[in-house]
């Protein structure tokens, strides 16, 4: 089965994060079990949603682990041209949700794992399968656990989120947070006598702004990033119940997206303390006046020394001379910090396509990418 013929049925599967994967897993161990591969599936609490891990090859050795995610985000809302859960050939381009981000490398993994099923490899060719990364790169977190406590980790990990093929060194870290503001509620007639916590909010969002600009103008920088320097964001803001009722509490969802060797503490530290200095003043009469922060959920950024063995190793694949770093955040980070790993990001496609409607991937890139893993596969079978 080759990849193209893959990626139709992954993409029938419709994988968004919030519903299960279980059907897509189930599919994908069957193909392997078909082809003598053993499947080892890591189920959730539910167990409607799992990661998937299987080894071709020695496993007395550490080997090359390819790395994708099967969750995708939502369609509602977009306006599709195509079918989102139908491939869609058309000018020589893939359409279909996931794609992109990223279930094309994940075809063009399997259909390499199937290929490498037919030889005799001297190092081993792992491949790593995860859920619910699209939300914070969760699922992936119990096959961590997994490895760690194996007696042979994989030498290096390839993970394929879109590069257009190019070889990712490095991304940022993420850290999650919730800014909760509290106030006192009260009849918008008498709106000055109560504390409108949509109005903390927003001059909590002034201080983020604020610590964004002196991050900007004065934090650390790394031009190899569009953005090269650290980032702060709001994406979320809820409060409120209706116009004639001063809310007391709102709710925002921000976030820090960092370089490497940031004091992301620091910057925690410096939020909350613009914050105090915002509800200071209103304590005297509002006692229960907050704005309260706490962490959600994080992942560690990832950044491969230009000169390790494992860019060295997939730049040789790829025929690429030189290397990137990207904006958008991977499991790779977790992958390095978490199992010692060399990692790098190569994958077909771009980012640009992803998360929008009538995503694609084309037919072009997929193929440079069963180039670069045929000939991986052919280096394990040599012995590299």
């Amino acid at each position: 089965m080759d990849a193209r013929a893959i990626l139709e049925r992954l993409i029938a599967f419709d994988t968004v994060s919030h519903r299960p994967n279980r059907a897509l897993m189930d599919w994908v161990a069957g193909l392997l079990v078909e082809a003598g591969v053993e499947a080892l599936l890591i189920p959730d609490e539910t167990g409607g949603k799992c990661n998937l891990y299987a080894t071709v090859g020695p496993a007395d050795v550490g080997g090359v682990m390819l790395s994708g995610h099967t969750d995708v985000v939502p369609v509602e809302g977009q306006a599709w041209t195509y079918p989102p859960f139908e491939l869609t050939e058309a000018g020589g381009r893939l359409y279909g949700r996931g794609t992109a981000d990223m279930k094309g490398f994940v075809a063009c993994a399997i259909a390499a794992v199937l290929d490498a099923a037919r030889r005799e490899l001297r190092v081993p060719l792992h491949l790593a399968l995860s859920f619910d990364e699209e939300i914070g790169c969760m699922g992936v977190r119990s096959m961590i656990e997994m490895l760690e406590g194996a007696p042979v980790r994989p030498r290096m990990c390839i993970v394929g989120e879109p590069t257009g093929m190019a070889v990712a060194t490095g991304h940022k870290g993420k850290v999650a947070l919730r800014a909760t503001c509290v106030g006192r509620e009260g009849h918008s007639a008498l709106a000055p006598l109560a504390l409108n916590a949509l109005h903390l909010a927003a001059d909590f969002v002034g201080v983020l702004r604020g610590v964004q600009a002196r991050v900007a103008a004065e934090g650390m920088r790394d031009g190899d990033y569009d953005v090269p320097y650290t980032t702060l964001h709001v994406g979320k803001l809820n409060g409120g119940v209706q116009v004639n009722i001063v809310p007391n509490l709102a709710v925002a969802d921000w976030e820090i997206r960092s370089l490497a060797g940031e004091d992301v503490a620091g910057l925690i530290d410096e939020v909350r303390a613009g914050c105090e200095a915002v509800v200071a003043p209103f304590r005297a009469e509002f006692p229960e006046a907050e704005i309260r922060i706490e962490r959600l959920w994080d992942y560690p950024g990832l950044g491969t020394p230009s000169d390790a063995g494992v860019v060295q190793f997939v730049k040789g694949l790829t025929g690429a001379n030189g290397t990137i770093k990207v904006a958008f955040g991977t499991e790779g980070g977790l992958f390095d910090a978490r199992l010692g790993v060399p990692t790098v990001i190569c994958g077909p496609g771009s980012m640009a396509q992803g998360h929008k409607p009538d995503e694609y991937v084309s037919v072009e890139q997929m193929g440079r990418c069963g180039a670069m893993l045929a000939a991986l596969v052919a280096a394990c079978e040599a012995g590299f």
